[in-house]
């Protein structure tokens, strides 16, 4: 069995990610493009500070229940918006993997989960401006009531088997696939 890893929305050959990018975060000079580490990347000429554009660190939680999948649809003025997706979202400065999985299904869905297993580590080129990388999860239901928050206009619960909605991400389509046919290991949180 070979899974996938790495799903693109968009051809991100040749793509650094550094429109927009003009000045220094830590004393406002103007970056000038330099070669650092085989790269052109923004270095500030007054203090030294070079800007590496990194993916985002985000998680992804199949919740899945009397062979149904819950899935989240994406609100208005979102990436992919109308879309369905797994809940998920990026991982905030002081959290861990483990506390954003938790924040983004409650916020997402309402619901609150005790977190069990690693089953996927994908990375997603999103757009010209946004990789990610991305921890998915599962969880288990322990309480809350179901109702779409924050980003998400609807929650429902689809057959695991199908079909499934138009998805916003090919990697949660994959998820769900290979947990369907039960080709994903899984590795504990704790």
């Amino acid at each position: 069995m070979k899974l996938q890893h790495i799903f693109s929305t968009y051809s991100y050959q040749g793509n650094n990610g550094l429109a927009g990018i003009k000045y220094c975060s830590h004393c406002g000079e103007p970056y000038e493009l330099r070669e650092e580490s085989g790269k052109m990347r923004p270095v500030c000429p007054r203090c030294g500070f070079i800007y590496y554009k990194n993916p985002s660190p985000g998680v992804s939680v199949l919740l899945v229940e009397n062979g149904q999948v819950l899935l989240c649809k994406r609100g208005p003025g979102n990436f992919q918006s109308g879309k369905w997706c797994l809940p998920c979202g990026f991982m905030e400065f002081d959290e861990d993997y483990l506390m954003a999985a938790r924040r983004e299904v409650k916020e997402e869905t309402g619901l609150d989960v005790v977190l069990q297993n690693i089953i996927n580590v994908t990375y997603n080129f999103l757009s010209s401006q946004v990789h990610s990388l991305v921890i998915v999860l599962t969880a288990q239901i322990i309480g809350g009531t179901l109702s779409p928050g924050d980003d998400i206009e609807a929650v429902k619960w689809y057959p695991l088997q199908g079909p499934l909605p138009e998805m916003a991400f090919a990697a949660d389509a994959m998820i769900i696939e290979e947990y369907r046919d039960e080709k994903l290991a899984e590795i504990p949180v704790d």
